[in-house]
């Protein structure tokens, strides 16, 4: 009985997070476009890549929508699978409406959005100052102090 039990109950939460096989491919997908990326942060976070994935594209959609179209795109530049990075944030994280928020609300509401990805990812919300100095260290060796301070700035 208790297995049927559980096995229901696993069975709930799949059809309840149905979309997190999704998540999970898009995770996957952004962890092998940004290897070198995703395995600092993972190491720093002591997270899966995915996890890590997943906290890198909430990051940056957070920094995407506060700088111009012009500055993220050279952030982006930057950044080896930016697009699937952005992909691997969780559903309702940084990219999108809240970008709106994130502009209107100025850093609490950005780092609020970022800790509540952190959190939907099984990732404590206090690492999210952790994450940063990471992703911004990353862009500094790719793409030059310059771009790293945009990176910097519009995290802060």
């Amino acid at each position: 009985m208790t297995c049927r039990r559980s096995l229901g109950i696993v069975t709930a939460i799949l059809v309840v997070s149905g979309s997190s096989s999704a998540w999970a491919q898009d995770a996957a997908a952004a962890a092998k476009a940004s290897p070198e990326l995703v395995s600092a942060l993972g190491k720093e976070l002591s997270v899966t890549p995915e996890q890590a994935a997943g906290a890198a594209g909430a990051l940056f959609g957070v920094a995407k929508s506060r700088l111009s179209a012009t500055d993220f795109g050279t952030v982006s530049a930057a950044v080896p699978g930016m697009d699937a990075l952005l992909k691997a944030a969780p559903s309702g994280g940084a990219v999108g409406t809240s970008g709106a928020l994130s502009k209107i609300g100025g850093s609490a509401a950005g780092l609020a959005t970022a800790t509540s990805a952190f959190k939907s990812l099984g990732i404590s919300p206090d690492l999210v100052s952790k994450a940063i100095p990471v992703l911004t260290s990353f862009v500094s060796s790719k793409g030059g102090a310059n771009v790293a301070g945009l990176l910097a700035g519009a995290l802060k």
